[in-house]
């Protein structure tokens, strides 16, 4: 979810592990079953302050002339090089683009919509955990997931039947 978020696996690495120290620290003495609640709910906490914070340094970087979009390494080589063992790489990338996008069309989503569709259709909470982990009411968390399944059907129906 920090992932989708930030668009960036160590920031959100980041994020969580701040989450993670923030809950401990706070409520360790809550009952277990509030505990992935919490979670979410500091968790969008983060997400939402990130967003804030990056939005004041991409104002700066585009003032100094730096390019925002621009990241220094382009991964692990390892990852580009092709496995021997797959039976049909037609198939790979088929499935491939699929999960790209997918991966788009979650990230072109309103953050709230992104939030709801995760921790419903990825995290199997309820509507109710869901409202608290958000820190809205039930009906929000519906129309915000609603819009967020019809808008990923709409986005994908070329990559599924």
């Amino acid at each position: 979810m920090a992932e989708l978020a930030t668009r960036n696996r160590d920031e959100a690495l980041d994020l969580v592990q701040d989450t993670m120290f923030k809950l401990v620290q706070r409520y360790v003495d809550r009952d277990e079953s509030e505990w992935g609640p919490l979670f979410y709910r500091i968790l969008q906490n983060r997400i939402q302050d990130w967003h804030r914070r990056n939005w004041v340094r991409t104002r700066w970087r585009v003032w100094f002339q730096e390019d925002p979009e621009s990241e220094e390494g382009e991964g692990n080589p390892i990852e580009h090089i092709p496995d021997p063992t797959i039976p049909d790489p037609t198939d790979q990338i088929a499935k491939k683009r699929a999960a790209a996008a997918l991966d788009g069309a979650l990230h072109e989503l309103p953050l709230r919509q992104q939030q709801a569709f995760l921790l419903r259709a990825w995290e199997g909470y309820g509507v109710a955990e869901t409202a608290r982990s958000m820190g809205c009411s039930e009906g929000s968390v519906k129309t915000h997931y609603s819009r967020a399944v019809h808008t990923l059907r709409k986005r994908l129906e070329d990559h599924w039947p």
